[in-house]
């Protein structure tokens, strides 16, 4: 008789559950381990095999051969998550209902609220970047907290709702695209320039956008994505055959990025997880061919990112266009050095950099050893964080063309650069996402591999053997 899968026949796998305690949910009991065989994972990063060992709250699990971490245990994680998207509901409804920022200049002010930092920028024919504004510091982190709110409801109630699978997926991918904490930092950039040219007075809604974004921050943290999944859907047993300590995509494998459980795909290479039910590949297609072409948009794009200007200030009748550097120099020159250094950071060094990191691992993806793919694997690591810190002067733009806006005295309006240099962050970004960790990985060369010249073919190691 053929036996199905837990994701099967989810009743008949409670059912045989170990006997509880009624009175708290199942999810925030007993850990996955207590109630699961052997729990299998493929490291995403660098596709090992790998048992999960028993964790308590508090603890991690990290793969042995990268170092990225697979399985983050925390305490009570049901209850945790839902308290805190709660919480940072009630900031971001707080946030939106009272004024943002204000300032005064000769007797003439202005005051905004948090939403016009971006409807203020489509009556300045840029609708693109106020969508791109607007999405990133309210649509997506409220739909992100609704959602966590929906999954930890379902799991406490021991009965999960209508759809939960698809939202859980959905977390993932919402995460990278959600900036409050960068906001914030463009907010104070934003508010210092101006601090010398105008009286500022910060409202209620700042602070409580501030408090937005350090509980968002912390719900993002707190999804206990093992167990969220385990108490969903249960966990299916490994593929037959399944070997730990080796990679996955020559066992015919794949780990599946959303829920980590480990698949065996078809002859072809392809698959669906049997718990998400996510499409599978050994590795992301065409993964390289894409970076480079998204790469290259990139580059092309940061050329009028820098040439044109960024915003234009007027004061007392005269207009001054600012180029991003243009905007650090003015920096510099009125004494904001640390100001300038942040802007000239995020809005030089990381672009650049990150062009020229991701460029370097496609060029070396194929002649890694074990010695250098981990420092490898951490240079992309690095370049996936920092990517979206470089739309802080997108949102000192938004800013400050909401806030400055007291006619020929003193206004500033956004420059064509604002569109190409935000352009530049969503661009390289998905060129992050879209190489594959995993190829620095595939077949690394031995260590020791480099072997003199004019030795003979017996000095050589087996490929994949270390020397």
């Amino acid at each position: 008789m053929v036996d199905l899968t837990v994701a099967q026949r989810p009743s008949r796998f409670l059912a045989r559950l170990p006997s509880l305690p009624a009175e708290a949910p199942r999810v925030d009991r007993t850990p996955p381990e207590a109630r699961a065989r052997r729990r299998l994972r493929a490291c995403g990063e660098c596709d090992w095999v790998v048992a999960l060992p028993p964790l308590r709250a508090g603890e991690k699990a990290d793969c042995p051969r990268c170092g990225h971490t697979l399985v983050k245990r925390h305490f009570r994680p049901a209850q945790r998550s839902m308290a805190l998207a709660l919480s940072a509901l009630l900031a971001l409804a707080m946030a939106l209902s009272f004024p943002f920022v204000s300032f005064t200049v000769g007797g003439i002010g202005n005051r905004i609220e948090l939403s016009q930092t971006a409807t203020t920028l489509i009556g300045f024919h840029q609708p693109v970047v106020a969508i791109a504004v607007i999405l990133t510091i309210i649509v997506l982190p409220a739909v992100y907290l609704l959602g966590v709110i929906w999954l930890q409801l379902g799991l406490l109630r021991d009965e999960p709702l209508p759809a939960s699978r698809t939202i859980a997926r959905s977390l993932a991918q919402l995460n990278p695209w959600m900036m409050a904490d960068v906001f914030i930092i463009g907010a104070l950039v934003s508010l210092i320039k101006v601090a010398g040219m105008a009286q500022i007075e910060l409202g209620a809604s700042f602070w409580a956008f501030c408090v937005f974004a350090l509980l968002l921050l912390l719900t993002t943290q707190s999804i206990d994505a093992d167990w969220m999944w385990f108490s969903l859907a249960g966990e299916p047993r490994a593929p037959e055959g399944t070997r730990t300590g080796e990679t996955a995509a020559p066992q015919g494998l794949a780990g599946c990025a959303t829920c980590g459980l480990v698949n065996r795909l078809d002859p072809g290479g392809r698959g669906r997880c049997r718990r998400c039910g996510e499409r599978l590949r050994p590795r992301l297609p065409h993964s390289l061919q894409r970076t480079w072409a998204l790469l290259a948009a990139a580059a092309v794009m940061y050329v009028p990112a820098n040439v044109y200007p960024i915003m234009t200030t007027t004061s007392l009748g005269q207009s001054s266009p600012s180029t991003i550097i243009g905007g650090v120099v003015e920096l510099i020159q009125m004494g904001s050095w640390p100001v300038a250094a942040v802007i000239f950071v995020a809005s030089v060094i990381v672009p650049v950099g990150k062009l020229v990191a991701l460029a370097w691992l496609c060029l070396v993806v194929n002649r890694s050893s074990e010695l250098n793919a981990a420092t490898r694997t951490r240079l992309y690591r690095l370049t996936e964080f920092i990517g979206r810190w470089s739309m802080i002067d997108v949102f000192v733009v938004a800013i400050l063309v909401a806030l400055i806006r007291a006619g020929s005295l003193m206004s500033i309006t956004p420059g064509p650069a604002a569109l190409a240099f935000g352009a530049v962050v969503v661009i390289t970004m998905l060129a992050a996402m879209t190489f594959d960790p995993r190829l620095i990985w595939d077949t690394p060369l031995p260590r020791r591999s480099r072997r003199p010249t004019g030795a003979g073919p017996h000095d050589r190691h087996p490929e994949g053997t270390p020397g």
